[in-house]
Order: C-alpha cells, then sequence, then structure tokens
C-alpha cells in the first residue's frame, strides 16, 4: 500500500527550517543552549531525592564510532573538577574532559535520530550523525 502525500495549494513555502547557529564566544570552559538548561532542570526536578547534591558531569571517555564520545550524569564532585555555573546549574568538567570540550556547546534536540543531548564542538574535526562521538 502507497503512503499517500499531502494535499496541498501548490503555493506554500518549501523552506526547510533555519539551522540553530551556536555562539561558541561564550567565554565558558563550558556552556549550555536554553533547551539543554530546560532539560537537565527538569531532569532534577524529577528525581530530587536520587540526585541528592550531586552535580551535572559532562564528560569525554574514548569510544564511539569517531573515537571519542560524550557522556553525562550527576556526579559528587572531585578536588580537581572544574565547577561551570550556568543558569542556577552546576556543571562538572574534570581536566582531561576540559581538553578535549573546551568552548563546547551542550543542546537538548529531538529529531530524526530521536531526543537527547548533542555537543556544539569547535575542537571536533569530525563527528558521527548522532552527535555524541567525535574526533580531533
Amino acid at each position: 500500500m502507497a503512503i499517500p502525500a499531502p494535499i496541498t495549494f501548490g503555493d506554500e513555502e518549501t523552506s526547510k527550517p533555519a539551522e540553530k547557529v551556536y555562539n561558541f564566544d561564550h567565554g565558558k570552559a563550558l556552556d549550555l543552549t536554553p533547551e539543554a538548561i530546560t532539560q537537565v532542570k527538569s531532569f532534577i526536578d524529577g528525581n530530587k531525592e536520587k540526585i541528592g547534591d550531586k552535580k551535572f558531569r559532562v564528560y569525554v571517555e574514548g569510544g564511539g564510532c569517531s573515537g571519542f564520545q560524550y557522556g553525562f550524569t550527576f556526579d559528587e564532585q572531585k578536588d580537581d573538577d572544574q565547577v561551570i555555573s550556568c543558569a542556577d546549574i552546576a556543571i562538572l568538567l574534570d581536566p582531561a574532559s576540559e581538553t578535549y570540550i573546551k568552548g563546547s556547546i551542550v543542546d537538548h534536540v529531538s529529531n530524526e535520530n530521536g531526543t537527547g543531548f548533542i555537543v556544539k564542538n569547535p575542537q571536533a574535526k569530525g563527528e558521527c550523525g548522532c552527535g555524541l562521538s567525535f574526533n580531533v
């Protein structure tokens, strides 16, 4: 069975939505978009008892289809962590991850690949289509 095509009047605009522009000149080791802030705060609000005093950690580890991959978790602060404040969210960033992620922006998107966090990294030479794996 064929999938029916929508009926149009023929004069509709067929332009694609504008691609999101990220400002990498934010002066922080890492920043969050308003969409990412909303998602992190929503997750915290829905899981306060389980999260407790833990903070939002963004990290880089070896793996993924491009060599490195991003990760997100709630964790205890370690002595060598940098703490970045963004809209009342404390973000933890360890020194090794900072080397690869410095200047990046974390966003939350919904698209054909699903819904979740992606990282726009000005240092990445290549990325996987999922937005979670990269190489430098």
